[in-house]
């Protein structure tokens, strides 16, 4: 199977999965949760996307490759309290550190947030990186160093009807009272490495991964008064898979660590909000206790989003004739 089909079975489970977060009829506890008398939203945000390569070589060295992708800018609309949620963002490449090389990078990442259901998808193609030492100096660029992942995760939320994940990551909705949930899931990914010019992988130049299991973990988000809020959550979790370009090829089975945590803190009011968010997924293309060695892949998300709510969108409202 083709990279290309696997990537459209895994688009095609976010969208059920998509579908799976927007139960009509769920009902919640009112005296935790509450919705904003204003259901549409505009919102700008400043943030940074990455995807970068850590290659552990024993206990004691650590070597990491990092993208010199810029800080993005952007806008987004929100419909009826996140029933659509669509935005864009501009990279500003004169912030990009020349001294540190080029990179070129398609990063898309959904993270949507649902009443009983979290959805996570990545999508993302990077080339050009770069490595320097705990000083900042001594920087040797890798503009041949290629990453890609194509992954999805889902957790669902045991206590949706007391802790609103919109209200903890996305401000879609208030939460009242200090709340948390269990959380149990799962992920599957396909992960590629490729590399011309440098001894990063043991064998060859590239290093395909598929891999896919399950995951556990709680969420929680403490109220501090009518405004602040601080929220996060954290999922460990075990896949299973093969360096294999095939999905469970004829290599040996091998079973990956995983963690995804993610943190917001954030102010709202009924007009406005402000929010400082964070998700970081972290996933392994090749691990091994024994060697001691191990290349983990980093992605996620930093991000300042100011958020406006509204009655209406005036291009909505009847003209009278």
């Amino acid at each position: 199977m083709t990279t290309y089909h696997r990537l459209t079975i895994y688009l095609f489970l976010s969208f059920i999965f998509s579908l799976l977060a927007n139960p009509c009829f769920a009902q919640v506890d009112s005296l935790y949760i509450a919705p904003y008398e204003k259901k549409n939203a505009v919102s700008a945000y400043l943030g940074k996307s990455y995807l970068f390569l850590s290659h552990a070589i024993n206990e004691n060295e650590e070597i990491q490759y990092h993208p010199n992708n810029p800080m993005t800018i952007g806008l987004g609309v929100s419909v009826a309290n996140t029933l659509i949620n669509v935005s864009y963002g501009h990279g500003f490449q004169f912030l990009s550190e020349k001294e540190k090389g080029k990179t070129k990078a398609l990063d898309f990442q959904l993270h949507h947030y649902g009443r009983k259901v979290m959805v996570d998808v990545f999508i993302q193609k990077y080339k050009g990186y770069y490595s320097e030492d705990s000083n900042s100096e001594n920087i040797e660029l890798f503009p041949d160093l290629k990453l890609r992942q194509y992954g999805i995760h889902a957790d669902y939320v045991f206590n949706h009807q007391k802790f609103s994940t919109k209200a903890a990551f996305n401000q879609g909705e208030r939460q009242l009272k200090s709340a948390g949930s269990f959380l149990v899931g799962g992920g599957a990914y396909i992960t590629k490495i490729e590399v011309d010019s440098t001894s990063i992988l043991k064998e060859d130049n590239s290093l395909s991964n598929f891999q896919l299991g399950v995951s556990a973990g709680y969420a929680y988000t403490w109220v501090i008064n009518k405004h602040w809020s601080l929220s996060g959550s954290a999922t460990l979790g075990m896949n299973l898979g093969n360096n294999d370009s095939g999905i469970f090829g004829k290599e040996k089975l091998e079973i990956y660590p995983t963690f995804l945590p993610r943190i917001a803190v954030g102010y709202a009011t009924d007009l406005w909000s402000l929010r400082l968010s964070t998700v970081n997924n972290i996933i392994f293309s090749d691990y091994s206790e024994r060697q001691n060695t191990n290349l983990g892949l980093f992605s996620g998300n930093v991000q300042l989003t100011f958020i406006r709510r509204l009655d209406s969108f005036a291009f909505f409202k009847k003209r009278p004739h």
